[in-house]
Order: structure tokens, then sequence, then C-alpha cells
């Protein structure tokens, strides 16, 4: 079977694209330009197409059987468009993983939740690895010490980050399902927070097994207590799939380094996260809060770019002391994605407005008058976090980068 991936070089995509060549299908696929996995792409030889998508390249190519594509395509995409003029199946991503499951007989391990699944799925990925426990898996960032995504045949279990936006995980079926939190996000698919946890409690219902409210094991020491949870979690999953000991897991997953934009080191004192819910943001900040103290920093600064507008109107009265522990905030214009154009763009001040320490904030834009501050600030000995789903983490790369 020939499957063609729409937005490839993603981190979304390109990682499914990776696990389908694996299982035995022809990959290509498309982009609007290079992304996280294009090296990883290139590695394997897979063909991609960058520049506009405009549905030549998919017309260009023969015996196509199906077209696969995130939530984030409009209908009117002309890629999109020219696979259903060419009687080409074309679902969502999620379509395509439920058959992958179906036609390998897999064993899904599903980790899903408003914060933490990226991070969790990542940490269970590299314990198998470690320990050498046999797991396909798929997780939306790159990992650095790992492909994003791998299959091997005749392996049951597939550990995947369950994502609930346009309620993708309703797809599946899991043998196990692990839950890492429930806060209400994504206003634009769910109305109300009782949509959103009906919707987990029906995910909750498919599954088989179900993990979740795990107590923090004393042997997990990593930084932060979000990340020691995460890790709490993943130990009773691994002992659900295992017959090692709980020092022998803990003792890995203390090992855990890492992954991309989630409290990811960029350079000694700065690091980039993915926060952008006030709960996960809090959460950032305690992490933050822990390795000042242990780092023997000066100050904690971050810099925050929230994500979406529509999010915004339903999050920012629970904003107030998702920031407290930072010493300093630069607050960002809103990264627009997906957008209510009958809603108020939000500004700073108006975000930051009703923070329970409003005089640690200045609102600021992303340029070198902001680069300069932060470049003071690191020869200060301070410790700098980035907080964002948009593209304020290239400028941090780019800058501050080792």
């Amino acid at each position: 079977m020939k499957v063609y991936f729409s937005g490839i070089s993603g981190t979304g995509i390109g990682p499914l694209a990776e696990f389908a060549q694996d299982a035995g299908f022809e990959v290509l696929g498309s982009d609007l330009q290079r992304g996280a996995i294009a090296q990883e792409l290139e590695d394997r030889a897979i063909p991609v197409h960058y520049g506009p998508q405009d549905g030549e390249f998919l017309r260009q190519t023969e015996n196509v059987d199906w077209f696969v594509y995130t939530s984030a395509l409009p209908s009117d995409h002309p890629e999109l468009v020219a696979a259903r003029e060419l009687g080409i199946k074309a679902t969502k991503r999620d379509e395509f993983i439920a058959e992958l499951v179906r036609q390998k007989n897999l064993k899904m391990i599903a980790v899903a939740g408003t914060h933490g699944k990226t991070t969790t799925t990542s940490m269970l990925i590299w314990a198998c690895l470690k320990l050498g426990i046999p797991a396909n898996y798929l997780v939306g960032t790159t990992l650095g010490w790992a492909k994003s995504g791998s299959y091997t045949e005749g392996t049951e279990y597939f550990i995947y980050e369950a994502d609930e936006y346009d309620r993708n995980f309703l797809a599946y079926h899991p043998e196990i399902a692990a839950i890492t939190c429930v806060d209400y996000d994504h206003p634009d698919i769910y109305p109300t927070r009782d949509d959103y946890e009906a919707a987990f409690k029906k995910f909750e219902k498919q599954s088989h097994h179900v993990v979740k409210n795990t107590t923090l094991n004393e042997a997990i020491t990593l930084v932060g207590e979000l990340r020691r949870q995460d890790a709490s979690l993943a130990l009773e999953i691994l002992k659900m799939i295992s017959n090692f000991s709980d020092a022998e897991i803990c003792a890995v997953l203390n090992a855990f380094p890492g992954v991309g934009r989630r409290f990811e080191r960029i350079a000694n004192g700065v690091y980039s996260d993915y926060g952008h819910h006030p709960e996960e943001i809090k959460a950032t900040v305690k992490m933050a809060e822990e390795l000042k103290m242990r780092g023997g920093f000066k100050g904690l600064a971050v810099i925050y770019q929230p994500h979406q507008n529509t999010r915004q109107h339903e999050v920012r009265h629970l904003y107030h002391d998702a920031f407290l522990g930072a010493d300093k905030i630069f607050w960002l214009p809103t990264y627009l994605t997906r957008e209510n154009p009958e809603l108020e763009v939000l500004t700073p001040q108006e975000l930051s407005s009703e923070l329970d320490n409003p005089l640690a904030v200045e609102c600021a834009e992303i340029n070198d008058e902001l680069t300069q501050k932060i470049r003071d600030l690191r020869a200060d000995n301070w410790l700098i976090v980035l907080m964002t789903a948009g593209p304020a983490d290239g400028w941090l790369r780019e800058n501050f980068a080792d």
C-alpha cells in the first residue's frame, strides 16, 4: 500500500510516516518547509516534496492508496481536494493509526491527558529501550536519543501519545490507557468543561485497563514534581508489561534525558518548554524553581508566548497564580492559530492584568531589545525558561543555543 502524508516533516505526522514505513507501507509526502522530522525522513530515503502544497505533487504521484492528514488541514486544502478528485481514500491520522492497530493486532498503550502526555510517552519509550522491553511507539516530538516513530514486526505492544484535540483519541480502544490529568482545554473543539470531561470518560470506557492518579514514588528523583508524577505513572505502566523490579525501572527513569520542547535544555541555564495552559505553566514554574535552587541561579525569568486567542478567552482567569515563583515575566503577544475572527484579540496587558505577582510582568516583543535583556540576565546568572507552543522557540534556539 502506498500512503501519502500531508505535513510529513512535522512532529504530528512525521513519526507516523516512519512507523508506517517500518510496518511495510510505501511512504511519501509533502510539506511547506523542512520541519523537525525532516532529517529523520531523509535518513530513511522517504520522498518528500517541499514547497507549495497545491496538489500537483500528489497528482503526479501514481498509485497512491491513502492520503493522511491532520486536523489542522482545512477542508478546502488543495491537496485534500486533489485526493478526493483522484478518488484516493483520505482520512485524518487517527483513522489510519486505528487501521494499523487492527492490521498488526497491536496492544495499544495510549497516554492521554491535558498535560504531560508527551513526556510520559517518551519516558515509557526511553525505559523500554534501556530495559530491552519490546515495544512499538509513536510520539509527537523529537527525542534526540531515538527515532520519533518505530515499528518492529511481531512486537505486540504499541506505545502511543493519544491527543484529545478534535476528539482524535476516541478512534482507539487501547489495551492500557494512561491518563496524566484532565484540565479543560481546546474550547474550539469542546464548548464546555463538561464536553471535555465527557470525551475523556468515553475514552476510558473504550479502554481495557485505565491507570491514573498515581501516587508519587519516592524513588523517583527527577527535577520537578510534574516530571516525577509523569515518571510515577510510567512506572506503573512498565510494571504491567514487564517483570522488572521497581528499583530497576526507577533507576532508568531517573536517567531520563528529556525530549524536545518539554523543559528542554537549550544551553546552560536556558530551557524551552511547550507549556501554554495555566495549570501546565504553574507546574513548569515549580520545576524551574527547583532547578533554580539546585543550580544556584540568582533569579528565574520566564518568557511566555500564549497560544491561540480562542483559548485565552477561556483561561485568562486562571493565570492569576500560574507564574508565582518567577522573578521576571516577559509576556509576548499571543501566537494566533485556528482563531474565531469574531473574538477580540486579547493583549499581553489584558492577559497579565490579574496576576498575583503583576510587578514581575513586562510586556515584550520578540526583537533585539528582548534578546539583549535575556543576554544580560544570563550574564548575571539567571535561569531562563521560555514557554511557548509557537515560533518563539526558534528565536530562543537561534540566539541562545550552545
